[in-house]
């Protein structure tokens, strides 16, 4: 009872405050004074009469209490006549009156200046720095990337955009760079975050794009990401519009609006097609087992990475000598002086006196020219034997708006006979499919089957393990369906579905990856699977192999992104390496090149490769394919390296397609 009267009077007591405070400024200012004479002039008086050496009559200690209470509430306490004392009090509250007033304006406006701090309203007044326009999952690794780009730079800063709260952005690339990054947080590079939308070029002026070295835009996640990052380059237009010497790089996912953005971004712009790229790396992988690692490695900074060196005394000479002209570097192209990239170019090609060396190398200090021919043992170089193309297996596991881009890529690849079954809880797959809305395929004849692919049943009834190779993509845009019922060929492939939702997806694709493992160890065998997933962190929770091939399509574009940020050039290199005509990187059998019967040096194979117009960047060793981290890959090893390869080994090799 007790406690419950204590808790009723502390309650009417807050009423009572409340009540106070809401009568306005004049109630309040009337209360205080009054809650503070009730104070002082009390304790003044307790002061006078316990001094020994106060006055002795009571008008001289009432006089004392009085200057006591002046001096405590800064009003003078004058002693004298009564307009004199008057005037000193009159004189006191108004000096008090200024003063605070004052004190009151300095606050208001140091409190204004840090919640316009706070909310990222002011200017970035940076030049060189590199802008992030936008907010998604995609932001941690661009700037995970960048920071491990700008390490041995002393000062870099990264400039980010996005309608978001400035405080709770900077926290959470605080806590994502402790938790990912190499300890050292972002290192020399600050990171500089303001509010605003990326549509508005007043409010894209916050983060000087006009100074900065590259503009980066991001793709945002739901149906409307496309459409808002064709909206920014054009405010970012607007806000620049004269062409500057920033790099603009932009990702649409897509493939029906990368004209459009293109058109936006302007000439000097580089747009990246999440749906192309993805689904043609999704092809080759499938092709060639292994070659996602590749590419992870080509493409983060922290590995190898293409970098361009000058001739420096190569001008004259041919390109296939300069494969030899470099011991510790993978020579795979020129830039020619017009900007033109050329990867791969025939050995006879001469090189330029203001062409450039386009390289793999572990820095840009490392692609230093030394000569390895040397260490070519030609009694080691073999001839290849002759490889027909074979008829396949192909199973396709999900659908969504990338399936018949790489439908499309597969056709072209296929070798006669080849076949291709779908498997996909979507019930218009079969209706469009039917309808003849993509054109005809000349090499891959397409089954569809409609089911849901984490349905432990309908792919045991596939006997996955008879494909000679598994492809897993998200599957998006349809409501379930009852059991698995088989359908008949279908002449024709399915063009749009609902845009992807990233976590959902993924966690469909844990769950069939799931089965798939179960259903390889019953078989005793190792299934060839290429997955595709949206989220980085879910593909540390696939249930698969060490080193198995996955296709982590937000990583990926930020990687691809912040290279061609880095260096331009790259647009045109990275281009060809995932188009279907042209040089892409291949894992090809070692046995085609060296003898494997004795330790030969890199530089036999890339001789050998060179022979075959082929350039040697690497290799992969199956007895430590399950070993992290390279897990069996070595990308431009030491040309002087002595190593003794398998039958089964692989050389990685750009070549023609």
């Amino acid at each position: 009872m007790a406690q419950r009267h204590t808790t009723s009077l502390r309650l009417r007591l807050r009423y009572r405050f409340d009540h106070l405070v809401a009568g306005g400024t004049t109630a309040l200012i009337g209360w205080f004074a009054l809650a503070c004479l009730a104070v002082v002039v009390p304790a003044s008086t307790v002061l006078v009469w316990a001094d020994r050496a106060a006055p002795a009559t009571l008008s001289g200690r009432l006089t004392a209490v009085w200057v006591s209470v002046g001096q405590t509430l800064k009003i003078g306490g004058a002693v004298g006549s009564p307009l004199y004392v008057l005037a000193s009090v009159a004189l006191a509250l108004t000096a008090l009156l200024f003063v605070s007033t004052l004190v009151g304006l300095i606050t208001t406006g140091i409190n204004r200046r840090i919640m316009l701090l706070r909310r990222g309203h002011s200017t970035v007044l940076e030049s060189g720095h590199t802008v992030l326009l936008g907010w998604s999952d995609q932001i941690f690794p661009v700037v995970g990337e960048l920071v491990a780009a700008n390490a041995s730079r002393r000062r870099s800063a990264i400039a980010v955009l996005a309608p978001k709260d400035k405080v709770e952005m900077e926290e959470e690339i605080s806590t994502s760079a402790a938790t990912t990054g190499t300890g050292t947080g972002t290192g020399t590079t600050r990171i500089i975050c303001r509010n605003g939308r990326t549509t508005d070029p007043a409010e894209l002026a916050r983060v000087s794009p006009r100074t900065a070295k590259a503009v980066l835009v991001l793709p945002p996640e739901g149906d409307t990401g496309d459409a808002q990052v064709v909206k920014t380059l054009l405010a970012l237009g607007a806000a620049v519009p004269e062409p500057g010497g920033a790099v603009v790089v932009a990702a649409v996912r897509d493939t029906r609006n990368h004209l459009t953005a293109r058109l936006a971004a302007g000439p000097g712009g580089h747009v990246l097609c999440v749906d192309d790229i993805i689904a043609r790396l999704l092809v080759q992988t499938a092709r060639e087992p292994g070659l996602s690692l590749v590419y992870q490695e080509l493409l983060d900074f922290a590995g190898d990475e293409f970098y361009t060196a000058a001739a420096q005394g190569l001008a004259g000479r041919t390109f296939g000598e300069a494969l030899l002209a470099f011991t510790t570097s993978s020579v795979v192209g020129l830039l020619h002086s017009d900007g033109r990239v050329a990867l791969n170019p025939d050995p006879g090609t001469v090189i330029g006196a203001g062409d450039r060396i386009v390289l793999i190398s572990e820095d840009d200090d490392t692609a230093v020219p030394a000569d390895a021919s040397s260490w070519v043992e030609e009694d080691a170089i073999v001839t290849a034997r002759p490889r027909t193309p074979e008829a396949e297996r192909l199973l396709l596991l999900g659908w969504n708006r990338r399936a018949p881009l790489l439908v499309e890529q597969l056709d072209q690849f296929a070798g006669p006979g080849t076949t291709l079954d779908v498997v996909s809880l979507a019930d218009d797959v079969r209706t469009r499919a039917a309808a003849g809305v993509a054109g005809a395929r000349n090499r891959l004849e397409v089954a569809f089957l409609s089911g849901d692919i984490t349905d432990p049943e309908l792919l045991a009834k596939l006997d996955v393990p008879s494909y000679d190779s598994v492809i897993v993509i998200g599957e998006t845009g349809h409501q379930p369906v009852p059991r698995a019922v088989a359908l008949p060929p279908a002449r024709a492939i399915d063009l749009g579905l609902a845009p992807e939702t990233g976590t959902e997806t993924d966690d469909r694709t844990l769950v069939t990856l799931l089965h798939l493992r179960a259903i390889g160890q019953a078989a005793g065998r190792e299934l060839s699977l290429t997955t595709e997933m949206s989220d980085d962190g879910n593909r540390l929770l696939a249930p698969a192999r060490e080193g198995a091939d996955f296709i982590v399509s937000g990583r990926l574009i930020s990687l691809l992104m912040t290279q061609i940020s880095e260096s331009p050039y790259l647009a045109d290199v990275f281009e060809e390496l995932f188009e279907a005509e042209g040089n892409e990187l291949h894992l090809k059998p070692v046995a085609d090149y060296v003898r494997t019967d004795r330790e030969v040096a890199f530089a036999t194979l890339v001789e050998s490769a060179r022979r075959r117009r082929e350039c040697a960047v690497g290799y992969r060793l199956r007895a430590e394919a399950a070993v992290g981290p390279a897990y069996g890959v070595r990308l431009n090893p030491d040309k002087g390296q002595r190593v003794r390869f398998g039958e089964h080994d692989w050389l990685i090799v750009l070549a023609e397609s």
